[in-house]
């Protein structure tokens, strides 16, 4: 159906192997019959949880992130690991950022925050009935976990203070859903 627009891989080298990431270079026909360069960089996927207090707050991390060298307001989130379902990811983040498990677990959406050079997908997980049983950071993460009603959240974004793409994503997922305007996905 999408033929007329689709790319067609002719050779694909890998440029780059790292801990995380990988990059590779792939050279493409284009739908005109024209030759291309893609660069891809691979990421194994990642889940973000819209975690809600019985308050009606939702937790958030204050992170330091060094490519661009500063600390961002985000919600929690992190790496799917080989073979892990997205769903014991999810549980595994909101535990060890946060220090909270949830009773109640909702999969939301599917976001691609780079669809330009990346296959990185983020799976959005709504959870609800929050206790704390303390977190387990790995040794090399360091936050810090606070709490913001969505109406701040959603202040912070308009004024700059969230910035992070797949926070603000999920934001609008969490405003719409907590409003009733969209309803939960089946």
């Amino acid at each position: 159906m999408d033929e007329h627009l689709s790319e067609e891989t002719i050779a694909s080298a890998e440029v780059f192997k790292g801990k995380l990431l990988h990059i590779r270079s792939d050279r493409v026909r284009l739908p005109g019959g024209g030759e291309s360069v893609r660069e891809v960089v691979m990421h194994p996927g990642a889940v973000m949880v819209i975690a809600s207090l019985d308050n009606g707050r939702l937790l958030f991390e204050r992170q330091y992130r060094h490519p661009l060298q500063r600390v961002f307001l985000e919600l929690p989130a992190g790496k799917i690991d080989a073979g892990e379902h997205i769903l014991d990811t999810a549980r595994r983040e909101l535990r060890e950022e946060t220090g909270y498990k949830a009773r109640t677990w909702r999969h939301i959406a599917t976001i691609h925050p780079c669809i330009g050079y990346s296959d990185e997908r983020i799976e959005i997980f709504l959870a609800h009935g929050l206790s704390y049983v303390g977190h387990e950071r790995d040794h090399e993460e360091f936050l810090e976990v606070i709490e913001l009603s969505l109406a701040d959240a959603i202040a912070a974004i308009r004024d700059g203070d969230i910035t992070d793409g797949k926070t603000v994503a999920g934001l609008l997922w969490a405003e719409k859903i907590f409003s009733n305007a969209w309803p939960l996905p089946a």
